[in-house]
């Protein structure tokens, strides 16, 4: 095609820079390229989801503003998937049948196993900034993420809570989706093989509104720190009836913690919780500073899924078939918070964390 449109400027005595033009305007008349985005754009987490939004966009901007791909522009389709296994698959419904996309980026690891069955089936390339819970390695070849899994949080959070504060005795007041149970099960194998007791484990729905009879029961087993891996909603009740009950033990969170709602709250002072390290660029924190977001942890990868994603189709084109083939070579890709590697699975190869004091 390119050799066509040379030839016929040379013939009609027009420019290069002419010919540039018109191929552009060529692709252009194509469309955008189209990429879904899932994310919690409204009710529980849609702090954080807002964050990724924000972060995505400016990757998008960023793509568009150096030519697009072949010329032709990116365009996010955004739906708000409300970190729910009950929303998600709509939400994928509608981008894959109606939308013709041929990528979704999902943030959270309820929206990412909910929507993984239909992703294989039409193979469309599923890929997560921020889901954590370790079913996600198994949820099929065209499933991958740029965030570490909860195998390496749940671990960490044990070791922190019996190596470094020094606990024996923990209570597992946990949420009942992929993600809490993730974390809920490897904390308490690892905090057990390293000697200690989990006296208790308690769970609540994502919409619960009242734990006193959960944490009634963590206060009669008398432990010596509770583990609360919970979105940011009920968190916020949890952390306060904990108060209320005065159940005076240290508390250690999830990276789900990291939301700004949260963390502003009274009741969570003195809590801690682990997430990933948050090394990111100063570059990209200013550009997210700019637009008034915050850099939280969902947020780094939703910048370098775009990138990612855009050189795999500037390369291959938006096959979902090959688009997956081709990130399963993605190798020291040079992301925002470090170097992003997929292995057989479509997990990242390495993870570090931290513990954040609130």
């Amino acid at each position: 095609m390119k050799k066509a449109i040379y030839a016929l400027c040379a013939v009609a005595l027009i420019t290069l820079a002419g010919c540039g033009k018109a191929e552009q305007s060529s692709m252009a008349e194509q469309g955008p390229i189209k990429i879904g985005f899932i994310a919690p754009i409204s009710g529980d987490l849609a702090s954080l989801g807002s964050d990724a939004l924000v972060s995505a966009q400016i990757a998008v901007d960023e793509v568009n503003q150096a030519g697009g791909v072949d010329g032709r522009p990116i365009e996010l389709v955004v739906e708000d998937g409300k970190c729910s296994a009950k929303d998600a698959p709509q939400a994928a419904s509608k981008l894959m049948n109606v939308d013709n996309v041929q990528v979704i980026m999902a943030m959270c690891s309820p929206e990412v196993v909910a929507s993984s069955g239909m992703a294989n089936q039409q193979k469309r390339v599923l890929i997560s900034s921020c889901a954590s819970a370790p079913n996600v390695t198994d949820a099929g070849d065209y499933v991958f993420r740029t965030y570490p899994s909860d195998s390496f949080q749940g671990k960490f959070a044990a070791q922190h809570a019996y190596n470094t504060l020094g606990k024996r005795k923990a209570a597992i007041l946990s949420v009942q989706n992929d993600w809490g149970v993730g974390l809920r099960d490897v904390f308490a194998q690892t905090f057990e093989a390293l000697g200690g007791d989990v006296v208790v484990i308690q769970e609540h729905t994502q919409d619960s509104r009242d734990m006193r009879s959960q944490i009634s029961k963590i206060k009669e087993a008398n432990p010596d720190i509770i583990y609360f891996p919970s979105f940011t909603e009920p968190s916020l009740v949890g952390l306060k009836q904990i108060r209320d009950l005065e159940v005076d033990v240290e508390i250690l969170g999830g990276d789900a913690w990291s939301d700004a709602k949260l963390q502003e709250s009274s009741y969570a002072q003195g809590a801690q919780y682990v997430q990933p390290l948050s090394n990111y660029s100063e570059s990209w924190k200013e550009k997210m500073l700019a637009r008034g977001a915050g850099a939280t942890v969902c947020a780094p990868s939703a910048y370098d899924n775009v990138k990612i994603i855009a050189d795999i189709i500037g390369s291959v084109g938006e096959d979902g078939e090959k688009i997956k083939n081709a990130l399963y070579d993605v190798k020291g890709y040079a992301g925002v918070a470090g170097d992003i590697t997929f292995d057989e699975n479509g997990d990242i190869t390495q993870a570090q964390y931290e513990v954040v004091e609130l």
